[in-house]
């Protein structure tokens, strides 16, 4: 992956827990600079394809687009040391707004994975597998008192068995 970053055109590092990619295109032009946007993840890489044509036209097609699975948080870039390649391979253009566009999509990230995580936690946009009921009360309702026989062992104890 490291190679991939050192040397690609085009990444996109999709997140698919926030269906966001961080697209980073590293082709320049006498008008235009690098460019690294967090979009909306793509379906497929055709989709990729059109997308990018749309926001860089002077660009054409690139001739590949590398893509990248990161089922990890955001953090874990910095972490495992990726994010200061990326940071690395911009600050190398030259060009100190790119830098700073990388330090704002990171942070757009971490926010977008604490929006996530927040919504999971109360259940906002989630549908449960319980509905508004939790288990115990699910389990209360199946098995009442009329299910539940109580007989004496040997030496006298009371145990309930279910039906």
């Amino acid at each position: 992956m490291n190679r991939n970053i050192d040397v690609a055109d085009v990444i996109a590092l999709y997140f698919p827990l926030l269906r966001k990619t961080l697209l980073m295109d590293m082709r320049t032009n006498d008008v235009d600079g690098p460019l690294i946007r967090v979009v909306p993840m793509a379906n497929t890489p055709e989709e990729r394809f059109q997308s990018l044509l749309k926001m860089r036209p002077r660009f054409g097609r690139p001739d590949s687009i590398t893509i990248i699975p990161w089922p990890k948080y955001a953090a874990s870039l910095v972490e495992l040391g990726i994010w200061d390649r990326i940071v690395r391979r911009y600050a190398d253009t030259g060009s100190p707004q790119s830098v700073r566009d990388c330090e704002r999509c990171h942070a757009e990230l971490v926010k977008l994975e604490r929006e996530e995580l927040r919504r999971a936690i109360t259940g906002e946009q989630y549908e449960t597998l319980w509905g508004e009921r939790g288990v115990a009360e699910v389990e209360e309702v199946l098995v009442g008192d009329d299910d539940v026989d109580e007989f004496e062992d040997d030496e006298g104890a009371v145990f309930e068995e279910d039906m």
